[in-house]
């Protein structure tokens, strides 16, 4: 099968290494990319071939994957429906862009919409897809196949979910930062060098994943095995419960969902 990623910036290319690095379509990976960075990404970028032409790769593509900032997509329905077919699957990694409207704007049944995440360019991402009815059980263990090569896919139900997953894993990866960000700075004021900080604020985030992943405990369950009666510990939940913490990154959640819809509905 033959592969279109239109878009070579960074959610474009990451897709395009991990599916090449997964060796799931050989060496069929086309780039279409107009900007400025076409001619670095022909004479870097020796996996695929690049090009800046819409007819040169997607009339012959099987599976293309949209990979632009969301302003830009009516500029690229507008480019490449002249050269799509409705045999062709469509994936965009869009936010907020509905699957109604990549069909209207391509003339064609068979979408994808997923929501990728940062950590995608470390292998590490989470990617949650939905599909349109046309798109067949073959076709979603495809897409599945090739959204797991930067790390997960799960598929889910409605493009609701989507928006509910953009609240959670979407934007999830910066308000994880957010909280290492306030330890850093724990930390500086405690006198620990930035690399120092660094050090142990990433290890105690690490440890603390691979602690949950491993065992069958809830996040509760730890978090009172880390807590004693009249110790350290607990003295930090009560200031975060106090302070209504958990709540207020639940509400942050909701916040980025209603943001989400919205995008979608403009």
């Amino acid at each position: 099968m033959k592969l279109t990623v239109i878009g070579g910036g960074n959610m474009g290319l990451t897709y395009a290494k991990g599916i090449h690095k997964a060796g799931l379509l050989g060496e069929t990976i086309s780039i279409l990319e107009k900007e400025t960075s076409y001619e670095y990404l022909k004479n870097e970028e020796k996996d695929f071939y690049v090009f800046n032409t819409a007819e040169d790769c997607i009339p012959s593509a099987d599976i293309i994957l949209i990979a632009v900032k969301p302003y830009h997509a009516r500029a690229v329905f507008e480019e490449i429906q002249y050269y799509t077919n409705p045999q062709q699957l469509i994936i965009s990694v869009m936010a907020g862009v509905k699957i109604s409207t990549i069909q209207q704007g391509l003339h064609t049944k068979k979408i994808v919409r997923s929501m990728p995440n940062l950590p995608a360019m470390i292998g590490k991402g989470m990617t949650v897809f939905t599909s349109s009815p046309s798109v067949t059980k073959k076709e979603d263990d495809i897409v599945e196949q090739l959204l797991a090569s930067t790390g997960k896919a799960l598929k889910v139900d409605s493009e609701d979910e989507i928006d509910k997953s953009t609240g959670l894993s979407g934007s999830g990866t910066a308000y994880i930062l957010y909280f290492m960000e306030g330890l850093m700075n724990a930390a500086s004021e405690f006198g620990f060098t930035n690399e120092e900080a660094k050090q142990i604020v990433t290890q105690t985030f690490e440890g603390a994943v691979e602690l949950f992943q491993q065992n069958d405990l809830s996040t509760s369950e730890w978090i009172n095995k880390v807590c004693s009666k009249g110790g350290t510990t607990i003295e930090a939940i009560k200031s975060f419960e106090r302070n209504n913490v958990k709540d207020s990154i639940k509400k942050g959640a909701v916040a980025a969902y209603n943001r989400a819809v919205e995008l979608g509905n403009s």
